[in-house]
């Protein structure tokens, strides 16, 4: 799943984001709505590479920790 976001990442510009569910997508490999049960992995995921200072998780376009944020949130490289 880290490899998904990073590969998602790095196919767009330097200050674009993904949603979790993006990567949930790219890695699910049916043709229903079963990625949704990716979600908490993807999210799981943007939290290790968070962690490793590879990613930042934003909620309204803002950085925040992780452990703070409730709702959508939405994945961007380190700057």
């Amino acid at each position: 799943m880290e490899r998904a976001i990073l590969e998602l990442l790095e196919r767009r510009g330097p200050s674009a984001s993904i949603c979790p569910s993006d990567a949930a997508r790219a890695v699910y490999t049916g043709d229903d709505d079963g990625w949704r049960a990716l979600m908490e992995p993807a999210r799981r995921a943007a939290r290790r590479l968070f962690t490793s200072g590879e990613v930042e998780i934003t909620q309204g376009g803002r950085p925040v920790d992780p452990a703070d944020a409730r709702g959508p949130i939405r994945i961007r490289r380190a700057g």
